[in-house]
């Protein structure tokens, strides 16, 4: 079985519950590292109001025994704190409805379209879901697949590349410095100068009734050779990561390597040239590729940069047009963020952790993490009993 996972649940409704299948038996599972991962989607400077009342933990409702897991499906359950205060305007019972309801969309939302999509007279029906407090499902999932990772070696980062105008010189931060220097930033970015000027822009941003977007980089190491594959589309690893990627609320693009640096750049820079010696086997000298090509991974690490758009939800809202009367009017003022490009980061590290761990688990198999050990070293042993062949044939 492949590894799958869904969610439900309403931004101000009682909580959010993920259902996650195909993780194998055997994995060494603990709330509490959820719960870490929960907490870091909740940090960064620019949140709103919300990450004040909410302290995201994790119930972990089926799946598990003795914090190992069954290989039967894992329910996870996130409470919502704020449905106290909601329960009047999304209560599932019709008697307790308190006649509030929203209808003039936030252009740049999914209110209009969702409106118009599914007949409703109100589009607080579409907001609640498409909410971005839906990541924290994800990032719950997500965190349960960084534990398989784990248990190979793979790690995931992510930092903040770019707020609004401010933006990070990664060229002088070292490698071996840049997990430390974006865990301690307000804003999840390794250079402190650029973290300073993005805290100051966001202040702005807030003085104005304003939102601001940014950019963050995801890295994946120690990844395999070989996940994904170039013989269907739909199993092209590059593409499987860019769809759960552009899921993410507010995504809009994703890039691998070079990126979009590649469209000035000759073929003969576009490209990271194949060497090979008896120590290190395969090998390239850059990773303008990203860790993929052809649709698999090909050693290096994965690496890929998202545009995340500046929140539609504005304090001094937009133009735009009550749903009942057609008269023009201003946009809802829903409760937002200024900023959440910190926490975008933190959310796409469970979705490229989700994916990865996908395609392990379509690769390897196995019911039980020891089946699947055994899988992986055998491959390992392939591709090393080719490498020593083509060393002894030169």
């Amino acid at each position: 079985m492949s590894i799958r996972f869904v969610t439900a649940g309403e931004s101000h409704g009682r909580g959010l519950v993920v259902i996650l299948e195909g993780i194998p038996a055997g994995l060494t599972v603990n709330s509490e590292d959820i719960d870490v991962e929960l907490a870091r989607r909740q940090k960064g400077f620019g949140r709103g109001q919300r990450m004040k009342i909410e302290t995201d933990t994790v119930k972990i409702l089926s799946g598990l025994r003795h914090a190992r897991t069954l290989g039967s499906p894992i329910a996870l359950y996130i409470e919502n704190k704020d449905w106290d205060n909601w329960k009047g305007t999304m209560s599932p019972a019709l008697d307790d409805f308190d006649g509030n309801m929203l209808l003039k969309p936030r252009p740049g939302h999914a209110d209009l379209a969702g409106f118009m999509k599914y007949g409703v007279s109100d589009f607080r029906d579409i907001l609640e879901r498409a909410s971005a407090r839906e990541t924290a499902a994800r990032v719950a999932a997500g965190a349960v697949c960084k534990e398989l990772l784990k248990e190979f070696d793979i790690s995931i980062i992510s930092y903040t590349l770019q707020i609004g105008k401010a933006a990070a010189d990664m060229s002088k931060i070292p490698q071996d410095k840049i997990w430390h220097n974006t865990e301690t930033s307000y804003v999840r970015c390794p250079d402190a100068g650029a973290g300073k000027k993005m805290i100051q822009l966001i202040k702005q941003a807030a003085s104005k009734g304003d939102t601001l977007g940014g950019k963050f980089a995801v890295a994946a190491h120690n990844v395999p050779i070989g996940l994904g594959s170039h013989t269907q589309w739909d199993l092209k690893l590059d593409g499987r990561l860019a769809q759960s990627l552009m899921s993410v609320q507010a995504i809009k693009t994703v890039e691998f390597g070079s990126g979009v640096k590649l469209a000035s750049t000759p073929g003969s820079l576009s490209h990271d040239e194949i060497f090979y010696n008896d120590k290190k086997g395969f090998y390239r000298n850059t990773n303008r590729a990203g860790g993929i090509e052809g649709g698999m991974s090909n050693g290096e690490p994965i690496e890929i940069t998202c545009t995340m758009k500046a929140i539609p939800s504005l304090v001094k809202p937009l133009r735009s047009v009550n749903i009942n009367t057609k008269k023009a009017a201003k946009a809802e003022a829903v409760r937002s963020d200024v900023c959440a490009v910190p926490a975008a980061g933190v959310v796409a590290e469970a979705a490229v952790a989700f994916e990865l761990a996908r395609a392990m688990k379509e690769k390897f198999g196995g019911d039980c993490i020891e089946d699947m050990k055994k899988a992986i070293a055998n491959y390992e042993s392939r591709i090393k009993a080719a490498k020593e062949a083509i060393a002894n044939y030169e």
